[in-house]
C-alpha cells in the first residue's frame, strides 16, 4: 500500500489532490459524478463579505490549449455560505477549505472572523491574487507590503490553516511568498491565472466584457511548473501548486518540482472525474517505481 497522506500545516489531507477555487462550484455540484471522499480536499468557490454579482457577460473564452476567464467572483456572501452551504458539506469526509476574497484588508478579516465562529471550516485560501476584479484582488498580492498586511490580519483572525494564493503576474513570486510566510502563512498556492486578451477581429472588440481576464489550463503550466519549483526552494513552508493540471503527469511534475499538494481547474470542465483519475494514477505510479509514501517525491527532480 503507498501512504498519500500529506500535511498543509495543521491539515492533513488523505492524498496530495485538491480542486482550484472557481472550477468545482461548493464540491456538491460534482458529487453525482466522482465520490468527493476520495479527494484530499476541495476548494469552494470564491467567497465575500457581501455578495457579488460578477462582470458583465461575456465572461468567458475559449483560446489555444487553455480559456480566459473574467467571471469577477460571483458569489451570494459568506453569510449565505453558512446559512446554507455549510451544512451540505458536513455530509462529505474530505476537507473542505473556504478560498476568501476582499476589496480591503477588513474585508478578508471579517469573512475569516465570521468562518471561525461559525463553522468548523479547518482552512482558508487567501486569494490575493484575483485580477478579475477592480477592487482588491491581485493589487494585494502584487507587491511584498499588499501580500504582508493581508496575512498578517487574516492570521491573527482565523485560527486554522492559512493558504496564501499568489498571482503570477508579478516581477517575482518568491518575494510575495516570502512576504506571506513571514507574516504566519501556512503554505502559499500558486499559480493564480496569467492576465491575458482575445479579440474577435471581425467585430474588432474584445471577447470579454472587461477587455482583459485570467488565462488557465494546459497552456499555462509549463509558466507555473517553473514558479512552483522556484517557491519552494524560497520558502520552508509547503507550495500547493497549480495551472494547467489536466492529467496525473501533470500533477507530478509539480510534485516533483517542490509542491506537496496540487489544485485541479480547468480541467474539471472537460472532464469532471478527472480529479479521482489523477489519485489513482498518482497512487499507481508510486506502485510503479516502488516509492512507499508519496512524500518522497516532493521536490525530487533528478539533476
Amino acid at each position: 500500500m503507498v501512504n498519500l497522506e500529506v500535511s498543509i500545516g495543521n491539515l492533513k489531507l488523505k492524498n496530495p489532490v485538491l480542486t482550484a477555487s472557481g472550477t468545482f462550484g461548493y464540491g456538491t455540484e460534482f458529487s453525482d459524478f466522482i465520490d468527493l471522499d476520495r479527494l484530499g480536499g476541495y476548494i469552494v468557490k470564491g467567497t465575500t463579505l457581501e455578495p457579488r454579482q460578477g462582470n458583465p457577460y461575456p465572461r468567458m473564452v475559449e483560446t489555444p490549449s487553455g480559456m480566459l476567464n473574467a467571471v469577477g467572483l460571483q458569489n451570494k456572501g459568506v453569510d449565505y455560505f453558512i446559512e446554507h452551504i455549510y451544512p451540505t458539506l458536513s455530509a462529505f469526509k474530505s476537507v473542505p477549505v473556504v478560498n476568501v476574497s476582499g476589496a480591503k484588508v477588513e474585508d478578508y478579516v471579517r469573512v475569516c472572523e465570521k468562518l471561525a465562529a461559525e463553522t468548523d471550516i479547518k482552512a482558508v485560501e487567501i486569494n490575493i491574487s484575483c485580477p478579475n476584479v477592480k477592487q482588491g484582488g491581485m493589487a494585494f498580492g502584487t507587491t511584498t507590503h499588499g501580500a504582508s498586511q493581508v496575512t498578517k490580519a487574516v492570521r491573527a483572525a482565523f485560527p486554522g490553516t492559512v493558504i496564501v494564493k499568489l498571482s503570477p503576474n508579478v516581477t517575482d513570486i518568491t518575494e510575495i511568498a516570502k512576504a506571506a510566510e513571514s507574516e504566519g502563512a501556512d503554505a502559499v498556492s500558486l499559480i493564480n491565472t496569467l492576465m491575458g486578451m482575445a479579440i474577435d477581429v471581425e467585430k474588432r472588440k474584445p471577447c470579454l466584457s472587461t477587455i482583459t481576464g485570467g488565462l488557465s489550463g494546459a497552456a499555462v503550466r509549463p509558466v507555473a511548473v517553473r514558479m512552483v519549483w522556484q517557491t519552494a526552494k524560497a520558502v520552508s513552508i509547503p507550495v500547493i501548486g497549480l495551472g494547467g493540471i489536466m492529467n496525473g503527469r501533470d500533477a507530478l511534475e509539480f510534485i516533483l518540482a517542490g509542491a506537496t499538494a496540487i489544485e485541479v481547474g480547468t480541467a474539471n470542465f472537460i472532464d469532471p472525474a478527472v480529479t479521482v483519475k489523477i489519485v489513482d494514477y498518482i497512487s499507481e505510479y508510486c506502485q510503479r517505481h516502488g516509492v512507499a509514501d508519496v512524500n518522497e517525491l516532493i521536490g525530487a527532480i533528478n539533476r
